[in-house]
């Protein structure tokens, strides 16, 4: 008698179901230890916040119809656990408050087309008020959803007032947000729309699903009780919180940045390099090499032996002359590692003979460049040339080495 094999269930949904656990706990350990590899955030931080973004991953791939169709769940649930943990690493390593101003810039980009106010002297300057209070009411609906979507995370799953406290964390809700704003929402039979510009169109029509919220009164709010009726007062705080008051950190950032194109204009104009400082005016205003060499009158020979010249100038300006200037607007100081990640690190370090670690130890007990030329008996150039060049390796490594 033949006997009839029985046949395998081809049901990608029982599939998934059945490996989901162990799924979860493999992604969960390779993201782990990438966390762990590429930042210096702490090991319980570091297996949370893994745990939260394996087990989105498998989660979308449960629901993902066209996922399941294609079969190789789980190396499809790899690829995109992956992909989120490059996004959330693309925020901790530009630190707090860079990481911010990047995600309200790339989200005012998407909505500036649909928030227009009506056609007067001041239209510019409202759209970006109407901008600014949309995405703050954005950030609270985006902060309720990773709040419910994570509630799901067996793991490490969030409560329901829950905040971003480390960086590692922010990172997370800010790739988290970026995503949210980008989701495809259905509008018709075969139409779809991200969810923020339905969210635009919806506040410009008066008719905003989120609360509004103005930076002051956020930083206003820290006193609140978290009462049910005071809910919004409460989403308020948080977020300002989390975000630390944006406007604020927009105007430390741009006089920083300011601080550094003054530094390097008055260093150039000091070393009677006015050319580049008309180049690097130029530069600024976003000019391209045709334009330059048009306004300067150069040949392109004398516009790149130019170049040249600013870039030697611009090095030792950013690596010797106003070095602490630069990395702080880098967000690159001694105590931060010179921004380098923990591998980084340990490859700087491997790299420095007995004298430059000593200088770098030196440095980080924040001695002058005198103090320690007259300790160890060394000129004051010698001292500076041999930070610079510390400096420069980690600014190699930090640019070039993963």
């Amino acid at each position: 008698m033949k006997v009839v094999p029985k046949k395998r269930s081809h049901n990608p949904r029982q599939k998934l179901g059945e490996e989901k656990s162990a799924g979860v706990e493999a992604i969960l350990e390779l993201i782990f230890n990438e966390l762990r590899r590429s930042t210096p955030a702490s090991e319980h931080n570091c297996r949370e916040v893994a745990a939260r973004l394996a087990t989105e991953a498998i989660r979308i791939c449960q629901q993902s119809q066209r996922i399941q169709a294609l079969g190789d769940v789980e190396v499809w649930a790899v690829k995109l656990a992956r992909h989120r943990l490059q996004q959330c690493l693309h925020y901790y390593y530009l630190r707090a408050t860079m990481a911010r101003l990047d995600l309200h810039s790339t989200l005012s980009a998407i909505v500036y087309r649909y928030i227009a106010p009506s056609r007067t002297s001041s239209a510019y300057q409202r759209r970006l008020t109407l901008i600014e209070d949309f995405l703050q009411g954005f950030y609270v609906e985006a902060l309720t959803a990773f709040r419910r979507e994570g509630a799901n995370c067996e793991v490490a799953p969030i409560s329901p007032t829950y905040t971003p406290r480390t960086l590692l964390e922010l990172a997370e809700f800010l790739s988290f947000t970026e995503r949210y704003a980008k989701r495809r929402i259905p509008i018709s039979n075969r139409s779809r729309q991200q969810l923020i510009i339905l969210r635009a169109q919806a506040f410009v029509q008066q008719q905003p699903p989120e609360t509004l919220i103005d930076m002051e009164q956020v930083a206003d709010s820290s006193g609140m009780e978290s009462t049910p009726q005071n809910m919004d007062e409460v989403l308020l705080r948080q977020v300002g919180e989390m975000m630390l008051v944006q406007e604020q950190g927009i105007n430390q950032q741009n006089q920083l940045r300011q601080s550094v194109i003054n530094e390097l204009i008055n260093y150039l104009e000091e070393h009677q390099q006015h050319d580049c400082v008309q180049y690097f005016v130029l530069r600024l205003h976003d000019s391209n090499t045709k334009e330059i060499e048009s306004i300067m009158k150069l040949t392109p020979r004398q516009r790149d032996y130019l170049q040249q010249r600013f870039k030697y100038h611009l090095i030792r300006f950013a690596l010797l002359h106003q070095w602490e200037l630069v990395h702080e607007w880098l967000e690159a100081e001694i105590d931060k590692n010179l921004g380098l990640t923990p591998l980084q690190w340990q490859t700087f370090l491997a790299r420095l003979d007995s004298e430059q670690l000593t200088l770098l130890d030196l440095k980080r007990q924040k001695l002058t460049d005198a103090e320690i030329a007259q300790r160890f008996g060394w000129t004051l150039s010698h001292t500076q040339k041999l930070w610079s060049k510390l400096l420069e390796l980690a600014w190699d490594i930090r640019n070039f080495l993963p």
